[in-house]
Protein backbone atom coordinates (compact mmCIF):
# COMPACT_ATOMS: atom_id res chain seq x y z
CA UNK A 1 0.00 0.00 0.00
CA UNK A 2 1.18 3.13 -0.90
CA UNK A 3 0.65 5.39 2.22
CA UNK A 4 1.87 8.59 0.68
CA UNK A 5 -1.12 8.22 -1.67
CA UNK A 6 -3.58 7.27 0.99
CA UNK A 7 -2.25 10.16 3.35
CA UNK A 8 -2.10 13.22 0.59
CA UNK A 9 -5.63 11.67 -1.23
CA UNK A 10 -7.34 12.73 2.83
CA UNK A 11 -4.97 15.82 2.30
CA UNK A 12 -6.58 16.82 -0.69
CA UNK A 13 -9.96 16.55 0.30
CA UNK A 14 -9.34 18.20 3.52
CA UNK A 15 -8.73 21.38 1.33
CA UNK A 16 -11.49 20.45 -0.90
CA UNK A 17 -13.93 20.40 2.61
CA UNK A 18 -13.11 23.19 4.49
CA UNK A 19 -16.25 24.86 4.83
CA UNK A 20 -17.30 21.09 6.28
CA UNK A 21 -17.55 19.44 9.13
CA UNK A 22 -14.50 16.39 9.10
CA UNK A 23 -14.57 13.13 11.39
CA UNK A 24 -11.10 11.29 11.98
CA UNK A 25 -13.68 7.95 11.22
CA UNK A 26 -14.56 9.40 7.44
CA UNK A 27 -10.92 10.46 6.57
CA UNK A 28 -9.61 7.36 7.66
CA UNK A 29 -12.25 5.34 5.70
CA UNK A 30 -10.63 7.51 2.97
CA UNK A 31 -7.19 6.47 3.14
CA UNK A 32 -8.13 2.76 3.77
CA UNK A 33 -7.00 2.38 7.62
CA UNK A 34 -8.31 2.39 11.24
CA UNK A 35 -8.95 5.19 12.37
CA UNK A 36 -5.95 4.69 14.78
CA UNK A 37 -3.46 3.70 12.54
CA UNK A 38 -4.66 6.86 10.26
CA UNK A 39 -4.08 9.16 13.14
CA UNK A 40 -0.56 7.71 13.61
CA UNK A 41 0.49 7.83 9.87
CA UNK A 42 -0.51 10.98 9.49
CA UNK A 43 1.25 12.15 12.27
CA UNK A 44 4.58 11.49 11.26
CA UNK A 45 3.85 11.97 7.65
CA UNK A 46 2.77 15.50 8.37
CA UNK A 47 4.05 16.36 11.78
CA UNK A 48 1.22 17.40 13.27
CA UNK A 49 -2.23 15.73 14.46
CA UNK A 50 -5.04 15.18 11.68
CA UNK A 51 -7.20 17.24 14.04
CA UNK A 52 -4.89 19.90 14.82
CA UNK A 53 -3.71 20.68 10.93
CA UNK A 54 -7.49 20.79 9.64
CA UNK A 55 -8.28 23.68 12.49
CA UNK A 56 -4.81 25.19 11.55
CA UNK A 57 -5.27 25.23 7.57
CA UNK A 58 -8.91 26.65 8.31
CA UNK A 59 -7.67 29.59 10.52
CA UNK A 60 -5.07 30.23 7.96
CA UNK A 61 -7.65 30.51 5.38
CA UNK A 62 -9.69 32.60 7.01
CA UNK A 63 -6.59 34.76 8.56
CA UNK A 64 -5.95 35.33 4.14
CA UNK A 65 -9.29 35.92 3.14
CA UNK A 66 -9.57 38.20 6.33
CA UNK A 67 -6.54 40.17 4.55
CA UNK A 68 -7.19 39.61 0.99
CA UNK A 69 -10.44 40.07 0.29
CA UNK A 70 -13.22 42.28 1.51
CA UNK A 71 -15.74 39.65 2.22
CA UNK A 72 -17.89 39.92 5.22
CA UNK A 73 -16.68 38.48 8.14
CA UNK A 74 -19.53 36.05 8.79
CA UNK A 75 -19.31 34.13 5.23
CA UNK A 76 -15.53 33.58 5.97
CA UNK A 77 -16.88 32.07 9.04
CA UNK A 78 -18.78 29.75 7.41
CA UNK A 79 -16.25 29.12 4.96
CA UNK A 80 -14.07 27.91 7.67
CA UNK A 81 -16.39 25.09 8.86
CA UNK A 82 -17.41 27.79 11.93
CA UNK A 83 -21.24 27.96 12.52
CA UNK A 84 -21.56 30.61 14.56
CA UNK A 85 -19.37 33.40 14.49
CA UNK A 86 -18.47 34.22 18.58
CA UNK A 87 -16.88 30.73 18.27
CA UNK A 88 -15.29 31.26 15.06
CA UNK A 89 -13.89 34.76 16.64
CA UNK A 90 -12.60 33.02 19.99
CA UNK A 91 -10.49 30.27 17.70
CA UNK A 92 -8.88 33.16 15.49
CA UNK A 93 -8.25 35.72 18.56
CA UNK A 94 -6.66 32.67 20.60
CA UNK A 95 -4.13 32.02 17.77
CA UNK A 96 -3.53 35.29 16.06
CA UNK A 97 -3.73 37.54 19.40
CA UNK A 98 -6.15 39.77 17.82
CA UNK A 99 -9.82 39.60 16.32
CA UNK A 100 -10.50 39.02 12.76
CA UNK A 101 -11.60 42.93 12.50
CA UNK A 102 -8.18 43.94 14.04
CA UNK A 103 -6.56 41.78 11.48
CA UNK A 104 -8.46 42.93 8.56
CA UNK A 105 -7.39 46.08 9.84
CA UNK A 106 -3.41 45.44 9.98
CA UNK A 107 -1.14 46.98 7.86
CA UNK A 108 0.59 43.30 6.78
CA UNK A 109 -0.53 39.68 7.16
CA UNK A 110 1.18 37.75 10.12
CA UNK A 111 0.93 35.18 12.29
CA UNK A 112 0.91 31.12 12.38
CA UNK A 113 0.06 30.18 8.47
CA UNK A 114 -0.34 26.98 8.19
CA UNK A 115 0.35 26.03 4.14
CA UNK A 116 -1.20 22.89 2.52
CA UNK A 117 0.59 19.59 3.31
CA UNK A 118 2.16 17.94 -0.19
CA UNK A 119 3.86 14.66 0.39
CA UNK A 120 4.36 14.29 -3.28
CA UNK A 121 6.58 17.01 -3.50
CA UNK A 122 8.27 16.16 0.25
CA UNK A 123 11.15 14.03 0.50
CA UNK A 124 9.64 10.92 3.50
CA UNK A 125 12.88 9.47 5.14
CA UNK A 126 12.47 6.66 7.37
CA UNK A 127 15.52 5.97 10.19
CA UNK A 128 17.70 2.84 9.62
CA UNK A 129 16.47 0.08 8.30
CA UNK A 130 15.01 -2.34 11.54
CA UNK A 131 13.66 -5.83 11.18
CA UNK A 132 11.36 -6.67 14.00
CA UNK A 133 10.26 -9.50 15.95
CA UNK A 134 6.80 -10.53 15.99
CA UNK A 135 5.95 -11.52 19.26
CA UNK A 136 2.78 -11.97 21.45
CA UNK A 137 3.22 -10.70 24.57
CA UNK A 138 0.85 -12.12 27.48
CA UNK A 139 -1.20 -9.84 29.50
CA UNK A 140 0.78 -7.48 31.76
CA UNK A 141 0.23 -5.01 34.69
CA UNK A 142 2.22 -1.98 35.41
CA UNK A 143 3.02 0.43 38.64
CA UNK A 144 4.04 3.81 38.27
CA UNK A 145 3.95 7.39 37.16
CA UNK A 146 1.42 9.00 35.06
CA UNK A 147 1.35 12.10 32.81
CA UNK A 148 -1.31 13.50 30.55
CA UNK A 149 -0.22 15.04 27.36
CA UNK A 150 -1.71 15.53 23.79
CA UNK A 151 0.62 15.89 20.29
CA UNK A 152 -1.66 19.34 19.47
CA UNK A 153 1.90 21.71 18.65
CA UNK A 154 4.20 19.39 19.67
CA UNK A 155 3.13 19.83 23.60
CA UNK A 156 4.03 15.44 24.24
CA UNK A 157 7.52 16.59 22.80
CA UNK A 158 8.17 19.11 25.45
CA UNK A 159 6.25 17.36 28.19
CA UNK A 160 7.61 13.94 28.08
CA UNK A 161 11.06 14.74 28.43
CA UNK A 162 10.75 16.89 30.83
CA UNK A 163 8.38 14.12 32.92
CA UNK A 164 11.82 11.95 32.47
CA UNK A 165 14.35 14.25 33.59
CA UNK A 166 12.08 14.55 36.58
CA UNK A 167 12.05 10.78 37.63
CA UNK A 168 15.55 9.99 36.72
CA UNK A 169 16.49 13.38 39.10
CA UNK A 170 14.19 12.61 41.81
CA UNK A 171 14.85 8.03 41.41
CA UNK A 172 11.42 7.87 41.72
CA UNK A 173 11.71 3.99 40.37
CA UNK A 174 12.90 3.05 43.40
CA UNK A 175 9.46 3.86 45.08
CA UNK A 176 8.19 1.59 42.66
CA UNK A 177 7.02 -1.61 45.09
CA UNK A 178 8.24 -5.30 43.85
CA UNK A 179 8.69 -4.68 40.37
CA UNK A 180 9.24 -7.58 38.33
CA UNK A 181 12.12 -7.23 36.74
CA UNK A 182 14.29 -4.43 38.74
CA UNK A 183 16.41 -3.20 35.69
CA UNK A 184 13.86 -2.27 33.32
CA UNK A 185 11.04 0.58 32.78
CA UNK A 186 8.84 1.33 30.38
CA UNK A 187 7.67 4.11 29.23
CA UNK A 188 4.31 3.87 27.94
CA UNK A 189 1.64 5.95 25.29
CA UNK A 190 -2.13 4.54 26.05
CA UNK A 191 -5.46 6.17 26.52
CA UNK A 192 -5.16 7.34 23.41
CA UNK A 193 -8.02 9.89 21.86
CA UNK A 194 -7.26 10.51 18.26
CA UNK A 195 -9.94 13.14 18.15
CA UNK A 196 -8.06 15.81 20.32
CA UNK A 197 -4.60 14.23 20.18
CA UNK A 198 -4.35 13.79 24.19
CA UNK A 199 -3.27 10.73 25.56
CA UNK A 200 -1.55 8.92 29.09
CA UNK A 201 2.21 8.58 29.04
CA UNK A 202 3.61 6.44 32.23
CA UNK A 203 7.08 5.64 33.08
CA UNK A 204 6.77 2.40 35.15
CA UNK A 205 7.38 -0.96 35.87
CA UNK A 206 6.39 -4.22 35.53
CA UNK A 207 4.46 -5.39 38.50
CA UNK A 208 2.03 -9.08 39.53
CA UNK A 209 -1.64 -8.57 39.26
CA UNK A 210 -3.35 -6.49 41.16
CA UNK A 211 -0.69 -5.02 43.00
CA UNK A 212 -1.09 -1.62 44.58
CA UNK A 213 -0.23 1.55 43.75
CA UNK A 214 0.90 3.70 45.96
CA UNK A 215 -0.41 7.04 46.06
CA UNK A 216 0.84 9.51 43.74
CA UNK A 217 1.12 6.20 41.37
CA UNK A 218 -1.18 4.77 39.20
CA UNK A 219 -1.76 0.79 38.68
CA UNK A 220 -2.71 -0.40 34.84
CA UNK A 221 -3.33 -3.63 32.84
CA UNK A 222 -2.46 -4.25 29.13
CA UNK A 223 -4.51 -7.04 27.71
CA UNK A 224 -2.48 -10.05 25.52
CA UNK A 225 -1.51 -8.70 21.66
CA UNK A 226 0.76 -9.06 19.26
CA UNK A 227 3.47 -6.96 19.05
CA UNK A 228 6.30 -5.85 16.57
CA UNK A 229 9.48 -5.44 18.69
CA UNK A 230 12.17 -3.01 17.28
CA UNK A 231 15.26 -2.83 18.59
CA UNK A 232 16.62 0.58 18.08
CA UNK A 233 20.46 1.03 16.12
CA UNK A 234 23.44 0.64 18.78
CA UNK A 235 23.72 4.65 19.58
CA UNK A 236 26.37 7.14 21.45
CA UNK A 237 24.50 9.20 24.35
CA UNK A 238 24.73 12.24 22.42
CA UNK A 239 22.43 10.68 19.15
CA UNK A 240 20.17 8.05 21.50
CA UNK A 241 17.40 10.40 21.44
CA UNK A 242 17.92 11.42 17.56
CA UNK A 243 18.46 7.10 16.97
CA UNK A 244 14.94 6.59 18.90
CA UNK A 245 13.15 9.27 16.86
CA UNK A 246 14.66 8.34 13.89
CA UNK A 247 13.68 4.72 14.76
CA UNK A 248 9.85 6.29 15.54
CA UNK A 249 10.10 7.82 11.78
CA UNK A 250 10.91 4.39 9.82
CA UNK A 251 8.68 2.25 11.83
CA UNK A 252 5.47 4.41 10.32
CA UNK A 253 6.84 5.80 7.13
CA UNK A 254 8.65 2.68 5.85
CA UNK A 255 7.85 -0.53 7.59
CA UNK A 256 4.39 -0.65 7.99
CA UNK A 257 3.24 0.26 4.51
CA UNK A 258 5.03 -2.68 3.49
CA UNK A 259 4.19 -5.08 6.77
CA UNK A 260 0.53 -6.12 5.74
CA UNK A 261 0.13 -4.71 9.49
CA UNK A 262 -1.15 -1.38 10.54
CA UNK A 263 -1.25 -0.18 14.69
CA UNK A 264 -4.02 -2.12 16.53
CA UNK A 265 -4.39 1.33 18.99
CA UNK A 266 -4.17 -0.48 22.32
CA UNK A 267 -0.83 0.92 23.65
CA UNK A 268 2.34 1.10 22.35
CA UNK A 269 6.05 1.49 24.68
CA UNK A 270 9.66 1.90 24.68
CA UNK A 271 11.51 -0.53 27.09
CA UNK A 272 14.87 0.32 29.03
CA UNK A 273 16.71 -1.68 30.68
CA UNK A 274 20.75 -2.65 31.49
CA UNK A 275 21.56 -1.70 27.50
CA UNK A 276 20.51 2.21 27.42
CA UNK A 277 23.56 2.62 30.57
CA UNK A 278 26.42 4.02 29.66
CA UNK A 279 27.91 6.35 27.18
CA UNK A 280 28.53 4.06 24.00
CA UNK A 281 26.34 0.96 22.05
CA UNK A 282 22.92 2.74 24.05
CA UNK A 283 19.54 0.64 22.24
CA UNK A 284 16.00 -0.07 23.49
CA UNK A 285 13.38 -2.25 22.40
CA UNK A 286 10.03 -0.73 20.99
CA UNK A 287 6.67 -2.40 21.41
CA UNK A 288 3.91 -1.51 18.47
CA UNK A 289 0.85 -3.71 18.90
CA UNK A 290 -0.07 -4.81 15.05
CA UNK A 291 -3.17 -6.19 13.62
CA UNK A 292 -3.33 -7.55 10.01
CA UNK A 293 -4.19 -4.43 7.36
CA UNK A 294 -7.68 -4.72 6.34
CA UNK A 295 -8.30 -5.38 2.69
CA UNK A 296 -10.95 -2.74 1.51
CA UNK A 297 -12.60 -4.46 -1.73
Amino acid sequence: MDYVECIQRTLDYIEENLDTQMTLETLAELACFSPFHYHRVFQTMVGESVMDYIRKRRLTYAAERLFYTDEKIVDITLEVGFQYQESFNRAFKKVYGVSPKQYRNATSISGPLRGKANLKTTHISGGEKMKPKIVTKPAFHVIGYELITKNENGQNKKDIPEFWQQYMQNKLGCNIPNPIHKNEELGICTDFKPETGEFAYIIGMEVEKEAQAPEGMVYKSFPELEYAVFTTPKSNEELFTSSIQSAWNYIFTDWFPRSGYEHCGEVEFELYDERCHGSENMEIDIYIPIKKQRVKL
